[in-house]
């Protein structure tokens, strides 16, 4: 009982803080640029830390130690992917892309893609691009809930419809009160958190275990030999096709709409550069300690049963009640961090892409709130009738999402000519072929469902280049 009161004690004033931060952003938020963009003001450390934590959600601290808890060494591939696509996405993209949406006042991504198209064919690309994105992130942010249902369930006595009813209630107030603002520096002190988690967690649980000389030891003793193999005991073109599908998550980090705003958002090519360094150094610190909290997991409680909870079960067993309490904080941190933004993208694809609300400023954001309390309810449902583990659901969408909008958004951003109909197919294909091979039967490191798509919307985007010389990208 002590120590259940020391941790609701501690997550209550910390979602105070959050709804507090979300009132503070609410007297800067007065037109569509600023709730969507915070008016194109955002610093280094906010912008690469929002970046970060809205990229790495629950997927980070619960997805990531509970694969490698399952597969062993192999999931190390999985963090590879991850820091690539981080690194060329802030030294490619993001200077690119925060250049050329302040010269044109882009304000979201899919006004980036659809980028000197007019008439019918745009207005379809436009309802497809958005349709994808809410549809796609309908269950993005219901794996968020689901983190945070299992994070009460397995602290308090609740159910999973109080858990993941309360997690949203809180998403949803700070979202709707501040938009953009609240939603990144929220971010950011929850990116913080998860960093400082990501380096305790890993530290304690070594020295429980007597050190890294014992950690080895004890690691070969339990684990199988797949699990101690870096491609999961396979061997020829299926070891490498483990090993490209794992390093192929990096090809998601190029068409996500939640992280590209951040580039968009960026004061200055200065604060870009920074923000770019810190952000990859946040990658490395958050998913190695992660991974490595997995196998560490594996060691000490080597029979749990549900392995995405082996960071709950070395929490409780290694530190003190208050402790406990911030490090459980960290992980509604990640569930927040992602679904806050997620939400504030689909609002604004609904509100300004598809232009339902038509008028003044004030009517389009109040369109835009209605639309995040529409999509709060609809993945919270989700969250709760269609349960799947939150390392695949956050991977499919992530996936998808990646090919529909990656390859349009490199072509244009290097410069390259593209037919509108070329663009609507690779977007359609993309989207499609990430989610047919998602409900295919497994494979080792899944290459069909996370490279394939990506290449073959590419491939579409190739045979319908305009054969005119190339545009410059600014």
């Amino acid at each position: 009982m002590e120590q259940t009161t020391v941790i609701l004690t501690t997550l209550v004033v910390y979602k105070l803080t959050l709804i507090g931060i979300g009132f503070w952003a609410r007297a800067r938020t007065k037109n569509n640029e600023d709730f969507f963009l915070g008016g194109r003001a955002l610093g280094p450390v906010v912008g690469a830390i929002s970046y970060s934590c809205s990229a790495s959600s629950a997927y980070a601290l619960l997805g990531v130690s509970g694969i490698a808890y399952v597969i062993g060494a192999s999931a190390f591939w999985v963090v590879g992917g991850a820091l690539i696509g981080a690194t060329l996405s802030w030294v490619w993209i993001a200077p690119r892309l925060m250049a050329f949406s302040n010269e044109h006042r882009h304000l979201t991504l899919t006004d980036v893609l659809v980028h000197g198209y007019s008439g019918t064919i745009r207005t379809v690309i436009v309802r497809a691009a958005s349709l994808i994105v809410v549809f796609t992130f309908v269950f993005y942010v219901a794996a968020q809930f689901q983190g945070a249902g299992n994070t009460f369930a397995s602290t308090f006595d609740l159910s999973m419809i109080e858990s993941i009813l309360i997690g949203a209630t809180i998403i949803a107030i700070y979202t709707l009160l501040g938009g953009f603002w609240a939603v990144s520096v929220t971010d950011t002190l929850q990116g913080l958190l998860m960093a400082l988690t990501a380096v305790l967690l890993p530290i304690v649980a070594l020295v429980q275990i007597g050190g890294f000389s014992e950690f080895l030891a004890q690691l070969q003793a339990v684990s199988t030999p797949q699990q101690l193999s870096w491609t999961g005991g396979n061997a020829g073109l299926i070891a490498v096709g483990v090993v490209v599908g794992s390093l192929s998550i990096s090809f998601g980090a190029y068409g996500q709409p939640h992280m590209m705003v951040r580039y968009m958002a960026m004061r200055d090519e200065k604060s870009l550069r920074q923000a770019g360094a810190i952000s990859i150094f946040w990658y490395f610190v958050v998913y190695i300690g992660m991974c490595s909290l997995g196998l560490m997991g594996h060691v000490l409680f080597p029979m749990t049963d549900n392995p995405e909870s082996v960071f709950f079960v070395l929490t409780e067993n290694l530190f003190p009640p208050v402790i406990a309490g911030i490090l459980l904080a960290a992980v509604l941190s990640a569930v927040m961090s992602t679904a806050d933004s997620q939400l504030l993208v689909s609002g604004s694809a609904v509100a300004h892409d598809l232009g339902i609300s038509a008028g003044d400023a004030r009517r389009k954001l109040l369109i835009s709130r209605i639309a995040i309390v529409f999509l709060v309810l609809l993945s919270a449902l989700v969250a709760l009738f269609l349960p799947e583990s939150i390392f695949n659901r956050v991977l499919v969408a992530w996936t998808a999402l990646g090919a529909a909008f990656g390859p349009t958004l490199i072509f244009r951003l290097a410069g390259i000519r593209l037919k509108p109909l070329g663009v609507l197919l690779s977007i359609v294909t993309g989207f499609a072929a990430a989610s047919t091979f998602y409900l295919m039967p497994d494979t080792p490191g899944d290459i069909l469902e996370r490279l394939v798509p990506f290449v073959l919307a590419t491939a579409v985007l190739v045979v319908f280049r305009d054969r005119v010389a190339a545009d410059s990208p600014s």
